[in-house]
Order: structure tokens, then sequence, then C-alpha cells
């Protein structure tokens, strides 16, 4: 149980929370890590140092390396007695000590074993292995202080303890020992490999075939194909949706690394070039850019995988303090970069996040990440965040790009103001602190800030992270970095603000700023030619995603007027076009169990005669079905309740149409293939449909002046797909609507699409 401390004082003499946000303090912080440095190591220290001083000069990428890990150790340990938390670190440090025995196993034993193909044992039989069996369980009684109840452990605690007593004693009975459990392993993975399949230790990357990256089925559809899933995953609602992987998992994906910086080869960080020195390009054509961050990938496995979690947080916040909005579920360039790159990659985004959250979740966790991102001494060029400056900086829309540029700027000591569209949802006082009062810090991340996400509050911070992408990512993320930010004193928000309406250029010079920088990222969506485009039932994916998240109406207490019908059509390729298909088939059970709620209470208030007096033919029609609909939803659900199950929608959303996705090109030709098919495949696991080929002509209206179908042009001559929702997902341009309305205030380029691009020169080239 974690209890707040009653008094604000830390580890270090003299040092409170509150001068973790005063730079001041936090200069006089990184002189006290000096002291504490050259007493953990001397010589650390002096290499430390002498990098600080050169910036590197002279000093080899792999020297440079060795010593931020070096340093990375000695900021953990600081921390650790920063923040009195000796006790709960060192339960991190146990459990990957467990997790190292295992690597060690996969290492020393199974893929250094005598059991070679041509050793294979003379009796290959099941009577032969219940033998093996019987002395395999007499050595689980021998040994009974290991952890058996986790089966994978303790099999790697007494395999390495007998290759450690046979190393330093060349014991006999050690070697006996080790043999039988050679060919016991090595008899029930051949006749029994289902008893280990859960065993990391039994992994096998799987070769990669670029043109089969997804797991599909191609089934008859009438007279056009329609790509699915062999696999089903239930979903229900709008939790998430994609839960991240446990210790066990994550120790797999580090044991797979090479550790590539030690030879200079940690292309999931730089990117793999030609002879030439341009990028080279996956067979997908994708330029292997690797992390565009160059976080130091490499380096922070080879900190976690010795349960230097801190130190591994302190080598992302060196080139990613912002981490809380990337890592698993958002980015994969690392792993499109990764030195394997003809079988499966290293997951490194769910390393990464792994290593955020195995901070968050330690006492204080909150408060270390924060600390990490305005004070890291491995970060050699601003080790702490600068005094205010004077200078005070506008930046346009809280996004990705909005929220990181207020970030560095803060920390070069300039004043922000965040102005955003979108309504901001602020922060009670003594979470963010006042002039006067500091902020309350935070003991316990998970019951302080984290929230189931179908219960969470759309803060409306983070643009697309908010509004765009999926409860497949973690978006109390969100609410840590908008935390950050909101508990820095220099730093404001104003929201519900549109540039170009409310405020103007000239407002914000008037205002005193004395910088404007925009981060508005894309605005317009692409209008796409097809006739009756604009007709009542077709919406842009983008708009109805913004209405899906931003009102409130996945929420089952929410009333917010978003109305979708089944069957509907999702038309791009591209990453939108998959959230927005996901989300349709999600939203419609939330939408008519809603239906039925309401209007059974209505029918009780009204009488049921008069509450279907209240809506005209067409609404009749409609309200019927939801109606059917949502009694078949709810029915489903009481029955998946009553035996322990997850509901399971998917064969009635289909029956009723459900939700494809169609694109003008093949599947593995979408963006959204090229880019990042694990989000491909999760869709389909959803029961998403993918239709290929299909170029859209004509929106068939109905009687009432709705969409009743899609038009659609293929080789073979045209089809009409029914549809009674349609999401438009084709793209969007850059959002220039300030130039547009203020002509000439901005520069644009030739074709009159975006900003124009300038280069600064420094003076010597």
């Amino acid at each position: 149980m974690i209890e707040k401390s009653t008094t604000n004082e830390l580890g270090i003499n003299g040092f409170t929370f509150k001068d973790l946000y005063d730079p001041i303090r936090l200069s006089e912080l990184l002189s006290v890590f000096n002291e504490f440095y050259k007493t953990f190591s001397s010589e650390g220290f002096v290499r430390y140092l002498s990098y600080r001083s050169t910036k590197g000069e002279n000093l080899t990428k792999t020297e440079i390396a060795n010593i931020l890990i070096e340093t990375a150790k000695a900021v953990e340990l600081f921390i650790i007695k920063l923040f009195k938390i000796e006790e709960e670190s060192s339960e991190i440090h146990q459990k990957f000590y467990n997790e190292q025995l295992i690597m060690r196993l996969k290492r020393e034993f199974i893929k250094k074993g005598i059991l070679k193909k041509k050793d294979k044992p003379e009796q290959i039989s099941p009577e032969h292995f219940e033998i093996l069996s019987k002395v395999y369980q007499s050595y689980q009684h021998l040994y009974n202080k290991y952890n058996w109840n986790d089966e994978e452990l303790g099999f790697a605690q007494l395999v390495i303890s007998l290759i450690d007593e046979i190393k330093e004693t060349d014991n006999s009975t050690a070697k006996e020992q080790l043999s039988t459990l050679e060919e016991y392993y090595f008899l029930r993975k051949l006749l029994f490999p289902e008893t280990v399949r859960t065993w990391i230790t039994s992994n096998i990357p799987s070769k990669l075939d670029f043109e089969n990256l997804v797991d599909i089925i191609r089934p008859e559809f009438e007279i056009n194909e329609v790509i699915t899933s062999p696999h089903i995953r239930k979903r229900v609602g709008f939790a998430l949706t994609d839960n991240r992987a446990d210790t066990r998992e994550i120790t797999r994906e580090i044991e797979y690394c090479l550790i590539c910086h030690e030879r200079e080869k940690d292309s999931c960080s730089t990117g793999i070039k030609e002879k030439d020195g341009n990028l080279k390009k996956n067979p997908l054509g994708v330029d292997i850019t690797g992390c565009p961050l160059d976080e130091r990938i490499s380096e922070m496995h080879a900190l976690k995988e010795h349960g230097f979690t801190i130190g591994a947080l302190a080598m992302v916040a060196l080139d990613n303090p912002m981490c809380a909005g990337t890592g698993h579920r958002i980015c994969n360039d690392c792993m499109k970069g990764c030195i394997f790159q003809k079988q499966d990659p290293v997951n490194i985004p769910q390393i990464e996040t792994s290593v955020l959250t195995d901070v968050l979740n330690l006492p204080y966790g909150f408060e270390i990440y924060g600390l990490l991102t305005r004070w890291n001494p491995l970060n050699i060029s601003r080790p702490h965040a600068l005094p205010y400056n004077g200078k005070k900086v506008m930046v346009v829309g809280l996004g990705p790009a909005g929220y990181t540029l207020s970030h560095y700027l803060l920390n070069e000591g300039f004043a922000v103001v965040g102005v955003d569209g979108l309504k901001i949802e602020p922060f009670p006082p003594e979470l963010t602190g006042t002039e006067s009062i500091p902020p309350q810090p935070i003991v316990d991340y998970k019951k302080e800030i984290e929230k189931e996400l179908d219960k969470r509050v759309l803060e409306g911070f983070g643009g697309v992270s908010e509004y765009g992408i999926t409860v497949r990512w973690d978006k109390n993320f969100l609410t840590v970095l908008h935390l950050l930010l909101s508990r820095r004193t220099t730093f404001k928000i104003l929201d519900g603000v549109r540039f170009g309406g409310t405020i103007t250029v000239d407002d914000a010079w008037k205002l005193g700023f004395d910088h404007i920088a925009l981060a508005t990222g894309a605005g317009k969506p692409t209008i796409i030619d097809m006739k009756n485009n604009l007709c009542r039932g077709i919406r842009k994916a983008s708009d109805f995603l913004m209405s899906l998240q931003l009102t409130g109406a996945a929420k089952y207490d929410s009333l917010a007027n978003l109305q979708i019908n089944l069957p509907a059509i999702v038309i791009g390729g591209g990453l939108t076009a998959i959230d927005t298909a996901t989300e349709a088939l999600a939203y419609y059970p939330v939408q008519v169990e809603k239906f039925v709620i309401e209007a059974d209470e209505l029918m009780q208030s009204v009488g049921e005669n008069s509450f279907w007096t209240l809506f005209d033919r067409e609404e009749t029609l409609l309200a019927k079905k939801y109606y059917e609909h949502g009694k078949l939803i709810i029915t489903e659900k009481k029955r998946a309740e009553a035996t322990g199950e997850t509901p399971n929608f998917l064969p009635m959303l289909k029956q009723w149409g459900g939700v494809k996705l169609v694109y003008r090109k093949r599947l593995q030709d979408s963006p959204a293939y090229r880019l990042n098919h694990e989000e491909v495949h999760e869709a389909l696991e959803e029961g998403i449909e993918f239709v290929e080929n299909m170029t859209p002509l004509e929106a068939i209206v109905d009687e009432f002046g709705a969409v009743s179908g899609i038009i659609f042009e293929r080789t073979d001559g045209r089809i009409t797909l029914p549809a009674r929702s349609v999401f438009i997902a084709a793209g969007t341009s850059p959002n220039i609507t300030y130039e547009k309305e203020y002509p000439t205030t901005f520069e644009l380029d030739r074709n009159q699409k975006f900003f124009k691009a300038f280069e600064r020169v420094l003076p010597n080239g």
C-alpha cells in the first residue's frame, strides 16, 4: 500500500518537490548529482565530465554510448535516493534478475545445447519421456527452493545454477543432472510442443513475407472478393483494446535484440543506407529511416535487461522526452529499421512503453518521469530547464507537434501560450499548483491519474492524439503530458480559440508575443470525385472521429447526437480509414443500446403508441430498426454475463451489413499496410472487411434523400454495395486556412498547398 508522505521533503537534504519545478534549484540539483556520481564511480564520472566538456569530440559512437549507459545507472541510483524508493526499486531489480535467468537459459542452454540434430537421443518415445519426466519431478522436489509455480522460471533457476556450478567446480553430479534436463527438454519440445508453447524460450521468429504481412482469408462475397481475418477478437465498447505486454514478453523481446550499438549497427535508431548514402527501401518501397528522433534504442535495452528501468527511461528521455506520446501502437519506424529485415523485428515500441509504465507505477513515478523531462544529466547540451528569458511564444495547436514544441521552448527558458480551437479541460489547482502553492505530488499514478478509457474524461488536449487515435492506445498518457505542461509556471493554455478568428497575427504582436509557431497539422479533408458526394449519410472520416471522441458519444451516460447506420462503408486505405472502420463497428452496438434505454423510458412516460407517433415515416423505419437491434444487443450482453463470457456482437453486426473498408488498389498497396500493417491486422480481427480495387463513382440516394448504396468501378465492371453510412477517408490537406483568410501574411509554396519551407543557413556553412 502506497501512502502519501506527510512532508514534501525529498531524500536529498534541502530539496523539496517544489524545487523540482524551479530551474535554479534544478541547476543546484545537477551539482549535487555530480558529487554523487564521483562517489558512485570516480572513473565513470571522469569519463562523463570529459564527454560533457568536449561535447563528444574525438569519441566514437560506441564510447559515447558506454558513457551514457554508465551515467544512466548513476542517474537511477540518485533518483532512487531522491524519492526514497529504495525498497520498491529493489523489487524491480529482483524481477529483472529472474528474467535475466530466463534469458541466460535461452542463450546458454537452449541455443548452445549439445543435443543438436546430429546428437538426437537414441530413445525418442513417450515411454522414455515418461522416465525422464519422473526424474525431472524428483529434481523439482530436490530443488524446491526454486519458483516452480512459474515453471519456466523454476526451470531456468535450476539449469543456470547447474551451469554456474559446473563452471566453478566441474561437478560431475551437476553435469549428469544438466545432461538429463537437456534430454528431457529436447524430448518434451519434440513430443509435446504445446506444453512449452507459452515459454518465451520456445519463441521462434517468423520469416517476413512482405506480400503477406497480415493473415487473411478471401471468401466469395456475391461477385466481389472481401478480405477478412481468420482470427476474431471480441470487442465491447471503448475500453482499452490492446493491453500492453507483460514483463515476460518484454524479456523475450529484449533477449531477441542483438544490442547493436556496440557494433554501430543499430539501424533501429539510425536507419539503413545504401552504399551511395541514400536510405534503403524495404520491399514495400518504404524508406528505412529508423527512429525519426534518433532515440538510443539499443542503449535503452542494455539498461532495461539488467533492471535499470529508471536509467532506461532517462536514456529514452534524452532524445524523446515526450515518450508518453509515442511507443506502443503509435509509431513503428524503429521496428521497420530493426536489423532483422527478413524475420520478425524486435517489438521496440512495446519495450519503450514498458520502460515508461514501469516507472510510472513506482511511488512518485509520475514525478520521476516529469523530472527527467526537465532535468536529465544525460542531456549534456541542456541538462536542466533554464529560467525565464523574458521572451514569449504563442504555439498554435496542441497536438503532438504543438505540445512537443512547447516542452522544448519551456526548457530553453521561453514563456509559452498554447492556443487550440478545442475545449481543453483544466486540472484542479491542487494538481497544477498556483503562483503561491506548489502542485501536490502524485504518489500513485494508477489511483490518481489512470482511468478506464471508456470512463475517462475527454480532455481535448493532444489534438489528433485525443480525437483521431482509437482506444487501441492508452490515452491516459495524454493526461500525463497535459499535466506535465500545465505544471510549468511559464506555460498557459487558451482553449476554444481559433487562430485567424478569435486571435490574429496582429493581435498576437499587440499582446506582446515575440514569436508565433504554427503547429496546426492537417486541415481540410480531401473531397473525392463522386456523384451525390454530399447527400445525407455521407460524412468525412475525421469529422466522425472527432464527433465520436470529443462529444462523449461513445459513453453510455452521454446523449450526444451522433447517428450512424449499417451497413457502413469507409472509403480509403490509410490509418484514418482503419480507425474509422473499427470505431464505427464498435459504436453501433453502443448507439442502439442507448436508443433502447431512452426509448423504454419515454414509453413508460408517454405510452408506447404515443412514442411511435413522435416520428415521421423515415424516422419510424429507422427507430424500429434501432430498437430491434438494440434489444438483440442487450440480450447478448445478458447471456454473456450469465455465462461469464465476453459478448459476441460480430455475427449480428455482419448480418446487419457490418463495416467494409473499400480501397482503390490492393490491400498491399494501401498506406495502412505499407506503413503500419499491425493496424490492419488488428482491424480485421475486430471484424472489418476489406474490399480491394474499387473506385467510387456515385452515391445512390433513397426516397428520403439519404444514401442507400455506392456504385464502384472495377476492372471487370461496376459493382453496387449497400450502404446506409459512408465515411470518406481520402486524406487531408495542410492547414493553411489563415493565409486564405488573410492573404500575403505567409508565403506558400509554388503549388499554393503548403507554407513555404525555409532552411536556416548558419555562418561558415
